[in-house]
């Protein structure tokens, strides 16, 4: 009777929350999904199942190169953000007795809306942007330099300052739960500190770094916001695609299965990722 009388207490406290997440979650992706096999001619939907959206899309160039650009794009946002959070993470984590200053000073960022953190980089990215106008000042170029914005590089200098903290956290808290024992046990075995690093703590942060990059990657590939603003005709990624389908081409069908082969490629790559860093993380062992 206890143990019945738990798994009912179990499922009442947990049913508001299934029910809100297959709500807001489940429902819409199923209506995506079914979507995705129907047709439209602008204003009119065909339901008939077809798989025609998913053809003109394997087959359309264009979407396999935005595709492409998404998610090598996201995987240089990744890439940069973990390599420039992994410092200040370990400075946090081991090197300063105020590490409540320093999380709260990380998340400052989050204090600002999104947007304007996009336009104060298109900003400072600008023809007459700030950097430009710095770089004239010193007298260190003669006219601005115009690669600066509107390309690809621009989207990932933007996203990595945006995601820098989502990166950051879970890497403090992955080095956070490292045993001290451990690294002084390595040390006294007469290890030295590149050594230590490389052979105890990387890969004991291998939990955290898999969890950042994770939370970086899969949804910059989603970003259209950022590369609308910054990226130029170069710049663009499947979300933009996307959101032109469903917003002026008024084809929801064919937003909906890019929708969902944007999500299979995600997914795909980020099991093979996790994989690969899981394997990385045991031969460093």
């Amino acid at each position: 009777m206890v143990l019945k009388s738990d798994s009912a207490r179990g499922v009442a406290l947990s049913a508001p929350a299934v029910l809100y997440v297959g709500f807001l979650v489940a429902v819409p992706l199923v209506l995506m999904i079914a979507h995705s096999f129907w047709t439209q001619d602008y204003i009119d939907i065909d339901r008939t199942p077809t798989l025609q959206n998913y053809r003109e899309a394997v087959a359309d160039p264009l979407i396999g190169l935005l595709l492409v650009r998404s998610v090598v794009i996201a995987a240089m946002v990744t890439l940069v953000t973990v390599l420039l959070a992994y410092p200040i993470a370990y400075y946090i984590a081991f090197k300063t007795e105020r590490k409540a200053l320093w999380l709260i000073l990380v998340t400052i960022p989050f204090w600002s809306s999104y947007l304007l953190r996009v336009f104060a980089w298109k900003l400072i990215l600008g023809y007459n942007g700030v950097l430009n106008s710095g770089l004239l000042t010193l007298g260190l170029i003669d006219e601005p330099l115009g690669f600066l914005l509107y390309n690809p590089n621009a989207v990932v200098l933007t996203l990595a300052h945006a995601w820098a903290p989502f990166a950051i956290l879970p890497i403090y808290v992955s080095l956070q739960k490292i045993d001290p024992s451990l690294l002084e046990a390595a040390t006294d075995l007469g290890v030295s500190r590149v050594e230590r690093f490389v052979r105890v703590t990387l890969p004991l942060s291998v939990p955290g770094l898999t969890a950042a990059s994770l939370i970086i990657f899969i949804p910059t590939v989603g970003d259209y916001v950022t590369p609308a603003l910054v990226g130029g005709s170069g710049g663009k990624m499947i979300a933009n695609m996307i959101q032109v389908q469903f917003g002026a081409a008024n084809n929801w069908p064919m937003g909906a299965a890019l929708s969902i082969i944007a999500m299979m490629v995600v997914m795909i790559v980020s099991v093979a990722f996790v994989f690969v860093l899981r394997k990385a993380g045991s031969r460093i062992r």
